[in-house]
């Protein structure tokens, strides 16, 4: 009996001290979550190159379609596709026998008439000497006068159908009109060549120089003009040099200048035709390549955030700033339609001064908490800083 007592003493004070050590512990209050430490920037006017590109077709600064100007068969072709030819250098030869023999026999009407203005003009003179004896009437001596003025026509008809025939026969010869690279060679010896023909023998590029043809659409050019307060020549031979990148994605070495800007909008594009010129000294571009015109734009004292640092709902762009008590706030924004693909040139919603989270946008950051700013860099490095 003193055994059961004992133990129902020891139990009691036990749970006494149990509950005593509850009440204590729940007097103790949790400590609190720290803030998180998240990457801001302070944002201040800056200095921006942003690019846009557009696709571009590059033709050479004269593409010459070869037609020759008498039809006749190739008997000999003198280049080869690719080939750089120079002014005045052969290309083809076609078959000379015909227009050979067209001119000899305009020689020989030319021999066979200039006989018969030397007869005419003897007559006329024999003619002449009877009158001035009144041996002969006016009459006669008219006519032999007239006999000579024909046989001198005739003459003169004879010459211009030599001149035509030598012509056509220097025609059978087809040289290039101006230096540059021969293009496609469709017909070999033996083919019939026209002047009439839709396939010309070849083109002559002169790419010493080189047209990248791309187009601007109405916003564009609107832009370009500021909205009409410039003129379009002033604009254009204010722009900045522009590149070319390649189709294998690498950089022309050499600048180009724009050019011109068609007058017309395309209705059915909706855009306009630019014409940038290239130097081309190495031959490396040619006609037909394709590639990608740069144009630079720079803008000053602006304000440039990375992209990771915005994020949108429903087509609107978003930051989150943070205040004085260090706490995040979303806050709308508005940017340049062309950017880098890194970062945005923001034209409202910031001002110079203003802290923009760049780290934990989309994840851990979100409108509303207190955070830790960590103080990153600048806003020109703020891409850096959020990667």
């Amino acid at each position: 009996m003193k055994i059961n007592v004992l133990i129902t003493a020891c139990l009691t004070l036990a749970a006494a001290a149990t509950m005593t050590f509850v009440s204590c512990g729940g007097q103790q209050q949790a400590p609190q979550a720290q803030a998180p430490a998240i990457g801001v920037v302070t944002v201040e006017p800056t200095t921006s190159e942003l690019n846009s590109s557009y696709p571009a077709t590059v033709k050479g600064k004269t593409d010459i379609a070869i037609r020759p100007q008498v039809t006749g068969f190739i008997t000999k072709v003198h280049v080869d596709e690719g080939q750089r030819v120079h002014k005045g250098q052969v290309l083809f030869t076609l078959d000379q026998v015909q227009f050979q023999a067209a001119v000899d026999q305009a020689e020989a009407a030319v021999n066979a008439a200039r006989t018969a203005v030397a007869t005419a003009k003897l007559t006329e003179q024999n003619k002449r000497m009877l009158l001035d004896k009144n041996i002969i009437s006016e009459y006669e001596w008219q006519m032999a006068a007239n006999s000579l003025s024909q046989a001198q026509a005739q003459l003169s008809q004879a010459q211009a159908g030599l001149t035509t025939a030598r012509k056509n026969l220097a025609y059978t010869v087809v040289t290039s009109p101006s230096d540059g690279v021969v293009g496609t060679i469709p017909n070999r010896e033996g083919s019939l060549a026209s002047p009439s023909s839709a396939q010309p023998l070849t083109t002559v590029s002169d790419n010493s120089e080189v047209y990248a043809y791309f187009s601007l659409n109405e916003k564009d050019i609107l832009e370009l003009t500021d909205g009409g307060k410039a003129s379009l020549a002033e604009r254009i031979a204010s722009m900045p040099a522009v590149k070319l990148r390649l189709a294998d994605g690498q950089l022309y070495p050499l600048e180009g200048k724009v050019a011109t800007v068609s007058g017309v909008i395309e209705g059915t594009t909706g855009s306009a035709s630019v014409r940038a010129l290239f130097d081309n000294p190495n031959g490396m571009l040619r006609s037909g390549n394709t590639g990608t015109i740069v144009i630079p734009r720079n803008n000053d004292d602006v304000i440039v955030i990375p992209q990771k640092a915005t994020y949108e709902i429903q087509n609107l762009r978003y930051v989150y700033t943070v205040n004085d008590s260090n706490k995040t706030v979303s806050t709308p924004i508005e940017v340049l339609p062309v950017n880098d693909g890194k970062n945005f040139v923001v034209t409202s919603g910031l001002k110079s001064g203003d802290r923009v989270v760049v780290e934990g946008v989309g994840t851990k950051v979100r409108d509303g908490i207190v955070i830790n700013p960590v103080d990153k860099t600048s806003a020109p490095a703020a891409e850096a800083a959020a990667q």
